[in-house]
């Protein structure tokens, strides 16, 4: 279904670790333990936007290496609205519901992978 929307494409992040997919699971389970969408949150919550587009930027770059392709776009578009200083609530509050659907999902993909 072409509006399906992915969080965790599997097969792509496999194929980025050429097709390690033990390494990719354990990539995985690290990003759960990144700080930059706390980072970011707090950035913006402080009206710090310098710091917010560095945490964006970064976990945008993770979500694009590990395949997390919802992720990516939204914080793509978090990024660009911090960089422009213009933070719509509203994208904030999608990026951090992306993220936490991301887990949810990266949790399913290292489970059926223990």
């Amino acid at each position: 279904m072409a509006d399906e929307i992915i969080y965790v494409d599997t097969n792509e992040g496999a194929k980025r670790v050429l097709n390690n997919i033990k390494l990719y699971v354990k990539l995985l389970a690290k990003f759960k333990n990144d700080t930059n969408m706390n980072d970011l949150e707090a950035a913006l919550s402080a009206g710090d936007l310098p710091k917010a587009q560095t945490a964006a930027h970064t976990l945008k770059g993770l979500a694009a290496n590990l395949s997390l392709t919802e992720l990516f776009k939204q914080s793509l578009e978090l990024e660009t609205q911090i960089k422009a200083g213009s933070v719509n609530p509203d994208q904030t509050a999608k990026v951090k519901d992306v993220y936490a659907k991301t887990l949810a999902e990266a949790d399913k993909v290292i489970a059926q992978n223990e």
